[in-house]
């Protein structure tokens, strides 16, 4: 299976952001977690665990942090687009294109 064939199959998570910018994903929260990481694709979302209680946004924050970090890019260019009370969100991330995030999804586990 070549890349390319690989990131469709694994990038059912992603979608083109607003305005062809960056990348919108679709993610599901597992807060309390021991360590903040984001683990695999479940059912077209975006696993990711937080070591934050879902407590006054700090899940939110926790998650917007560990989007950033994975798709190395800066905080502040990530937004959570839907979700903020749910542990299924839609976040915004720029400063990435396609083919990097979904590089980077089809590298997991």
């Amino acid at each position: 299976m070549n890349v390319s064939a690989k990131n469709q199959q694994s990038s059912g998570c992603l979608a083109p952001g607003k305005g062809g910018e960056g990348v919108i994903v679709t993610v599901k929260a597992t807060p309390r977690s021991s360590v903040s990481r984001v683990e695999s694709v479940v059912a077209g979302a975006l696993k990711v665990r937080l070591a934050a209680p879902p407590v006054d946004g700090a899940a939110n924050t926790e998650l917007i942090k560990t989007l950033a970090s994975f798709f190395g890019v800066a905080k502040s260019t990530v937004t959570i687009l839907s979700g903020e009370s749910s542990r299924a969100k839609r976040a915004w991330v720029r400063g990435v294109t396609m083919d990097q995030a979904g590089d980077l999804v089809a590298a997991l586990p």
